[in-house]
């Protein structure tokens, strides 16, 4: 599965100026990889339970996730980027 558009809400926009610069450039190296596959095992993508059970996390570093959700089979939305605060 190859991802073709990304789009993202206002919070993720909020929350991924905030970061730095570092974290910046971890987050868009990760994203080169989600676009080839969403579940490349480097990722740690993983779908969430409760509230969030539609939705999906992938791992950018250690501390840092990107939540999202598929529009379909080729488009995605992230939802935040941050700390496992993302999961609340």
């Amino acid at each position: 599965m190859r991802i073709k558009s990304i789009q993202v809400t206002n919070l993720f926009e909020k929350h991924y100026r905030k970061l730095s610069k570092r974290v910046k450039e971890q987050a868009h190296e990760k994203e080169l990889v989600f676009r080839a596959d969403p579940f490349d095992s480097t990722l740690r993508t993983h779908k969430l339970h409760g509230k969030d059970k539609d939705a999906y996390a992938f791992s950018v570093n250690y501390s840092c996730r990107v939540k999202f959700v598929f529009l379909d089979e080729e488009s995605v939305l992230f939802l935040d980027i941050g700390s496992h605060d993302v999961y609340s």
